[in-house]
């Protein structure tokens, strides 16, 4: 057996590995792909310098794949070239299963997020390589805590709910899928513990006894404010509609799929805010 995981340099790749490991699987059966392959050096796998603007080295490292985690990459703008030869190496070299991180509800929201990776899904499926697609909604990580304190919480999400867990949940359930079986053609909509920004920024100042507060400045603002702490003006359109979104109900997502996935709760959101202030 062999599971390859692409980016795995970054975040999830590393949890996802270290998820693996925990589960018994062998670290010689495992191979990262990612541009900075020191970052997992420490883990025991077979590392590998690949990036998705190499066809040629990506299919040369899925050869002989019985699974590979597809994490989608991480520059709007850039994915449906990249995530084009990642999925046309797949299926040149044969591999078993592809399993893809999407976006939540890829297939029927509004978000501009979502755009790539509903483009990318259908990729796969019109590539015949078989697959499981995995929506990942939104990371606990995407909220800085010790910036909450200092500066308050800014949005334009309202009273949205937004379902959230932290990267290693998402990762463990990679892991799950990785690793047993009946998965393959299922799309799995994985959504943790769902909150407003406003509970968010309770939530910090009742663990850190610091006022905190939420500021809803919708979504224009938002994207004026984000350009004027240095987000590149794509980048900063592409965040603050994924709040206007979330105004409208986009990122809530039921916990059932993840919680099947991990065989347990999903991380409460207390959890994740106490790991942040010990982080």
């Amino acid at each position: 057996m062999t599971i390859v995981i692409t980016g795995a340099t970054g975040h999830l790749g590393r949890l996802t590995i270290q998820s693996l490991l925990a589960k018994g699987v062998p670290a010689s059966e495992i191979v990262g792909l990612g541009r900075q392959v020191d970052k997992i050096a420490d883990l025991g796998v077979t590392a590998k310098k690949v990036a998705y603007e190499d066809p040629e080295a990506l299919r040369a490292a899925f050869e002989g794949a019985d699974k590979v985690l597809f994490i989608s990459g991480s520059e709007p703008g850039k994915r449906i070239p990249q995530h084009r030869n990642v999925v046309d190496a797949a299926k040149a070299a044969n591999v078993g299963l592809l399993v893809y991180t999407s976006a939540p509800k890829a297939d029927t929201t509004d978000l501009k997020l979502a755009g790539e990776h509903l483009a990318t899904e259908q990729m796969i499926k019109e590539s015949g390589v078989p697959s499981v697609i995995l929506r990942n909604s939104w990371y606990t990580e995407n909220y800085n805590v010790a910036q909450a304190i200092e500066h308050g919480m800014f949005g334009a999400a309202g009273d949205g709910r937004i379902s959230a867990s932290p990267r290693a949940d998402y990762a463990e359930a990679a892991a799950s899928v990785l690793t047993t079986e009946g998965h393959q053609g299922k799309v799995y909509e994985l959504g943790g513990e769902s909150f407003t920004l406003a509970e968010f920024a309770a939530e910090i100042e009742r663990q850190s006894g610091r006022p905190v507060t939420y500021t809803d400045l919708g979504e224009e603002k938002y994207r004026e404010m984000l350009v004027g702490v240095g987000l590149p003006e794509e980048a900063a359109a592409v965040y603050a509609d994924a709040d206007r979104a979330a105004a409208q109900g986009a990122l809530f997502v039921p916990r059932d799929d993840l919680e099947a996935l991990l065989g347990r709760p999903v991380t409460p959101l207390t959890e994740s805010i106490k790991a942040a202030l010990n982080g």
